[in-house]
């Protein structure tokens, strides 16, 4: 079943952000094959336009890069991966930050939370 999506964010960046997660944790490899649009609007469940739109995005950006009559491939440049990475680590943390001032967190409380947390990770380990 496919995950549902935020109403507020285009659909095709959502996918977009997706692939690109997918790749940084290695579920899609360097240099691997996208599915094919039809393949990945289904799972999605969406419309192989927005598919299509999602891919030449990731394309733009040269994360992927299309091979005529093959498919959709990640890119094996590893300084864009590298960049790719860094700009969703920053997503992910501007993510975490809103959400605990959200919540009334402090940034003293913030950092003092991070470190017990990785204390008490370091003691299970």
């Amino acid at each position: 079943m496919a995950e549902p999506f935020n109403p507020a964010v285009p659909i095709y960046l959502q996918l977009c952000e997706r692939i690109e997660n997918q790749i940084i944790r290695g579920e899609i490899g360097i240099g691997g094959r996208l599915p094919s649009v039809r393949e990945m609007a289904i799972d999605s469940g969406v419309n192989p336009n927005t598919v299509q739109r999602t891919y030449r995005e990731l394309e733009d950006m040269g994360i992927v890069e299309k091979r005529r009559g093959q498919g959709t491939f990640v890119t094996e440049d590893q300084e864009v991966l590298r960049q790719m990475r860094d700009h969703l680590k920053v997503k992910s943390i501007s993510r975490f930050v809103r959400e605990m001032k959200d919540m009334g967190c402090t940034e003293s409380e913030m950092l003092e939370g991070l470190r017990h947390y990785f204390a008490e990770k370091e003691e299970k380990l």
